[in-house]
């Protein structure tokens, strides 16, 4: 099979509506096989502020090394009032080991203020509101959304954005247009789930830079499948 898309931007390999939502049908079915059902987040939290800093963190950076950072945070800044109070210098030096930890100290400071000062210490529901708070965007926002409000949302990280168009489900570069084809695609159900599952496999299976694609249970349905 040729490459996903052809020098036009189109895929190489045509397909109806029809046969498209099929095909989806089959990729979601088999995800559900393998994967199971449960929602699971990656990254360890007990309240929504604690998950909404550790995805502050995550940004460019691994959740393996983001709970490993949050196990001691959390517990020297055990209240959204301490990092709010939090000196600059010494949170920088909490999070050192994380990547851009300048800027995602200070996003974490006006975060927590904003939090207490605009929505009472508690975390808001709607994406309007969520994106207003320092150092979180779209990707952060559903990941909210999704895993604590459980609205479904369409979180866009770099496996969903790379293995989506591997598979033809989108073909955007920017993640917000990316998010809005899957929402075309995906039943409304499954926005939640899919981020989960292609985390998975993409860790696991449809490796960036070495994709194991002849032990993929989604070859045969892959329009970027590698041969």
């Amino acid at each position: 099979m040729c490459s996903a898309w052809g020098s036009g931007g189109e895929y190489c390999v045509k397909e109806t509506k029809a046969q498209r939502a099929k095909r989806v049908d089959e990729i979601l079915g088999r995800l559900c096989g393998r994967y199971g059902t449960d929602y699971k987040c990656y990254l360890h939290h007990d309240t929504p502020w604690q998950l909404l800093i550790a995805v502050i963190l995550s940004a460019q950076c691994t959740d393996e090394r983001v709970n490993m950072v949050t196990a001691d945070l959390f517990v020297k800044y055990d209240s959204l009032e301490k990092f709010a109070l939090a000196d600059l210098g010494e949170l920088e030096k909490d999070i050192h080991s994380i990547g851009f930890y300048h800027m995602k100290a200070k996003n974490i400071i006006a975060c927590s203020r904003a939090l207490l000062e605009r929505h009472g210490g508690e975390v808001p529901c709607s994406i309007e509101e969520l994106t207003a708070l320092a150092g979180v965007g779209r990707k952060t926002a559903n990941v909210i959304r999704g895993n604590i409000f459980h609205e479904p949302s369409v979180v866009v990280d770099t496996h969903v954005k790379r293995i989506s168009r591997k598979l033809g489900l989108a073909k955007a570069e920017d993640p917000e247009k990316i998010e809005y084809e899957l929402m075309e695609v995906l039943p409304r159900e499954f926005w939640i789930l899919w981020n989960i599952h292609i985390i998975r496999l993409g860790r696991t299976i449809c490796i960036a830079r070495r994709p194991k694609c002849g032990e993929c249970f989604l070859a045969d349905l892959c329009m970027g499948r590698e041969i």
